[in-house]
């Protein structure tokens, strides 16, 4: 088993009570993308509690500070992160989550970071979750003819606008 990280999604939010609904939609979608909703109920739950717990701290006078709600496949388990963007913010592991494996790290410039890892389903390994495939889809290259347009109103109208410009100006 590989403990490297298979897959990660994040989302950025304004640190309000309006990042609690976020954050359990955010789960919702990603796990389901993932095609790993046997977990979704319980990091969803995580994530709320993980964001409540960055929400307290925030002083409701200072102005909006920005956290990172993260999801990371690593080998066996699914890890939810949220990332406080302040310095020193002094988290600590909600009490609701003292019977899982989570912890609080301090990142450079002093911020912090709560996870908590969340088994996969069924001896599940981070290598065999169907993750979606995202393409890289290309526009197709504009056609010749539509250059030419392109270019042609781009000087006409520029050309219209000088010389409204210049009837403005009784010394042109």
């Amino acid at each position: 088993m590989q403990d490297q990280t298979a897959q990660v999604d994040d989302l950025r939010l304004v640190a309000l009570p309006s990042a609690v609904n976020c954050a359990e939609l955010f789960v919702r979608f990603t796990l389901t993308e993932w095609h790993v909703p046997q977990i979704i109920d319980d990091a969803r739950e995580t994530a709320k509690r993980m964001v409540l717990a960055v929400i307290a701290t925030v002083d409701e006078d200072a102005d909006p500070t920005m956290i990172t709600v993260r999801l990371r496949l690593r080998g066996a388990t699914a890890v939810v992160e949220v990332q406080d963007d302040r310095p020193a913010p002094r988290l600590v592991v909600p009490r609701s989550l003292a019977n899982k494996r989570a912890g609080v790290e301090t990142l450079p410039g002093s911020r912090q970071l709560i996870w908590c890892e969340i088994p996969l389903p069924g001896g599940m390994d981070a290598t065999v979750v169907p993750l979606p495939r995202r393409g890289t889809t290309r526009a197709a290259p504009p056609r010749k003819s539509e250059i030419d347009e392109a270019v042609d109103l781009n000087n006409d109208v520029m050309q219209r606008i000088l010389d409204g410009l210049r009837r403005d100006d009784p010394t042109i």
